[in-house]
C-alpha cells in the first residue's frame, strides 16, 4: 500500500491525459463516442456521489475524475462538426442495456449485486468505444486512456483494504483502459485487416 496522497498524483495524470484528447477533440483529429463518453459521465458521478455518502475518503477523487473528464470531453465534441463519431445500431444497442444495468443498480438493495450491475454497466458503455479502436484508431487518442490505467492503478495501490468494493470498479476500468490505449497506439486492428490471407493447399502425391 502507498500513501493515500496519492491519489492527487493520479488526477493529475488524468488531467494531463484529459487535456490532450479534449484538445484534439476541438481540433477535429479525435472524434469521443458520445454514448461511451456520455453513459462514463453519468456513471462516474452517480459513483463519486455513492462514494462520498459511504465516506471512501481520498479514493473517491479517482472517481470524481472518472466523471468529470468525460463530462469535458462530452462538452468539447458539440464544439466541432468534425469531432461527431456517427452512431450506429451497435452504440445504441450498447448504450440501452447500460442504461438498464444502471436502472437495475438504482433499485436493488443487494450491495453486490448492485456492484456488479454498476461495473457491468460501465464495461457495457465501454464496448463502442473498443470498437472503435479496433476499426478506427485514427478517430482516437491513446492518452487519455493510458494516463486512466495509471490513474486506476495508482489508486488501487492506495487501498488499505483489498475489497470487491474498492477494487473491482477501478480494477475493470483499469483493463479496460489499457486494452484501448493500446489497440490505439499500436493500431492494431487495421494492421491484421490489411495483411493478405495465406490459403494451405495440400498437394497431391
Amino acid at each position: 500500500m502507498i500513501d493515500p496522497r496519492f491519489v492527487f498524483l493520479a488526477a493529475l495524470l488524468s488531467l494531463v491525459g484529459a487535456w490532450s484528447y479534449i484538445r484534439h477533440t476541438l481540433q477535429g483529429t479525435t472524434s469521443p463516442n458520445r454514448v461511451t463518453w456520455g453513459l462514463w459521465a453519468v456513471e462516474g458521478i452517480l459513483a463519486f456521489v455513492v462514494e462520498i455518502q459511504q465516506h471512501v475518503g481520498l479514493a473517491s477523487v479517482m472517481t470524481l475524475m472518472l466523471g468529470l473528464v468525460p463530462l469535458v470531453v462530452v462538452a468539447a465534441s458539440f464544439k466541432n462538426p468534425n469531432s461527431v463519431w456517427k452512431i450506429g445500431r451497435f452504440d445504441i444497442f450498447c448504450g440501452s442495456i447500460s442504461v438498464a444495468g444502471l436502472a437495475f443498480w438504482c433499485f436493488i438493495n443487494q450491495p453486490t449485486v448492485a456492484l456488479v450491475s454498476f461495473v457491468a454497466a460501465d464495461q457495457i458503455a465501454a464496448l463502442p468505444t473498443l470498437r472503435k479502436a479496433w476499426i478506427a484508431p485514427q478517430t482516437e487518442s491513446s492518452r487519455v486512456f493510458f494516463m486512466g490505467f495509471m490513474n486506476c492503478g495508482i489508486t488501487l495501490l492506495t487501498l488499505k483494504h483489498l475489497t470487491s468494493a474498492g477494487v473491482l470498479f477501478p480494477g475493470c476500468i483499469l483493463v479496460t483502459d489499457l486494452i484501448i490505449g493500446v489497440l490505439v497506439f499500436t493500431r492494431l486492428g487495421p494492421r491484421l485487416r490489411a495483411k493478405p490471407i495465406v490459403y494451405l493447399t495440400s498437394s497431391s502425391t
